[in-house]
């Protein structure tokens, strides 16, 4: 399925659920070039959402247990575009290749740095776990490879979704899911994997963030994980702000 498909499924999507949408800040979704966008994440109803809210098609990473797992695996990766992630304990090279390659072609790549924990394990809407690092380097990696591609700045751009009426239930046992991906031990219990349906939806777009020329050069030995920090730093502190106001 191309792109754009997955634009027209996901709108199709929310409006056969009925879910209401109230965007905000729209004014800083860049409408060109290569995008990182940065999200919370609590539910399979974000990656609609969030392609909804840019209007732009959007390659999601998705956690590798989806890619394996039948109907799960068709609907993220040929309806919606996903690209999985590998194994855990792998050192996700072809991750990082296959959105570099996508971010080269001034597409967007959306990821959710929380991980997996959230989406296995029930959280309030107000929540927001710690971020993986994963999300800076790809970015400082791809700013890096593009530096001779004038005009394709890579933009990070952090949105907050803040649920303000959803429908709780269970999708399946995590102990089955484990079956397809034994290396995710949060699969290794007893309860079930929620499954968290939107009814009114806040989607609160964050300040555009730009890799400096500096921060390029300072990506390399010691100083590289100080840069990774103040980015990762920067996307959460921006995302918890945003969630809290999508409250109130």
């Amino acid at each position: 399925m191309s792109a754009n498909n997955a634009l027209q499924v996901s709108q199709g999507f929310l409006t056969a659920v009925g879910t209401q949408m109230f965007r905000y800040y729209e004014d800083r979704i860049p409408r060109g070039g290569p995008v990182l966008l940065v999200s919370n994440h609590r539910s399979f109803m974000d990656a609609p959402i969030l392609m909804t809210t840019l209007e732009r098609p959007i390659r999601f990473a998705c956690h590798h247990y989806m890619a394996q797992v039948p109907i799960m695996r068709e609907i993220v990766t040929d309806l919606l575009g996903c690209f999985p992630l590998e194994a855990k304990g792998k050192r996700q090279q072809g991750f990082f290749e296959q959105a570099l390659s996508l971010l080269d072609t001034s597409q967007v790549v959306g990821i959710f740095p929380e991980g997996t924990k959230p989406m296995v394990t029930f959280t309030q809407p107000d929540h927001l776990g710690k971020f993986h690092r994963g999300f800076a380097h790809l970015a400082l990696r791809a700013t890096t490879s593009s530096v001779e591609s004038p005009g394709q700045n890579l933009t990070i751009l952090p949105i907050a979704i803040a649920s303000l009426e959803e429908v709780n239930t269970s999708a399946v046992p995590l102990k089955l899911l484990s079956l397809f991906d034994p290396s995710e031990p949060l699969f290794n219990q007893s309860s079930w994997h929620p499954l968290v349906i939107y009814r009114r939806v806040a989607v609160l777009v964050g300040r555009p963030y730009w890799i400096s020329q500096h921060q390029q050069m300072e990506y390399q030995g010691k100083q590289a994980k100080e840069i990774v920090a103040e980015l990762t730093h920067y996307c959460q502190d921006e995302i918890a702000q945003l969630l809290r106001q999508g409250f109130y």
